[in-house]
């Protein structure tokens, strides 16, 4: 299969503030073969400097995709997924939600926020890299994401 991001590298915001998560989404990413370039972010404030190029972030590239923690400290996932789909220079890039959270109201209220789609994590390894690989070969491989 071939589409536009074949062509580009893909740039993706990982916000997680789980250190061992976010190696595991790495790894996982790192092993994909489209070329992509993932930043990490361990909170909720830290995302949205991101997103609006401010202070050390004024460089930042602007993401593809973003995968979203619900359970962030500080400003949390929810609050995050609130200000993306508000914004109108951000509404347009895919959340996935990767959380560990399998609470029917955080998926609802997800997609009532407009989540692109709502992820449980896996408690076992092995497990979690396929989840990073199925992220990666539907949103990466298959889906048309939305020009710079």
């Amino acid at each position: 299969m071939v589409n536009n991001q074949s062509f580009r590298h893909i740039e993706i915001l990982l916000i997680e503030d789980s250190p061992s998560d976010a190696n595991l989404t790495i790894k996982g990413f790192l092993n994909a073969k489209i070329a992509n370039n993932l930043h990490w972010v361990e909170d909720g404030e830290t995302a949205i400097n991101y997103l609006q190029q401010q202070g050390e972030f004024a460089d930042a590239p602007r993401p593809d995709l973003i995968l979203l923690d619900l359970n962030l400290p500080g400003m949390d996932g929810r609050e995050v997924l609130t200000e993306i789909k508000s914004n109108p220079n951000l509404k347009c890039i895919p959340v996935v939600v990767l959380t560990t959270s399998t609470d029917e109201q955080d998926i609802l209220r997800s997609y009532n926020l407009s989540a692109n789609c709502y992820v449980t994590k896996p408690l076992d390894v092995y497990q979690f890299i396929q989840v990073v690989h199925l992220i990666k070969d539907f949103w990466l491989a298959a889906v048309a994401l939305p020009p710079d």
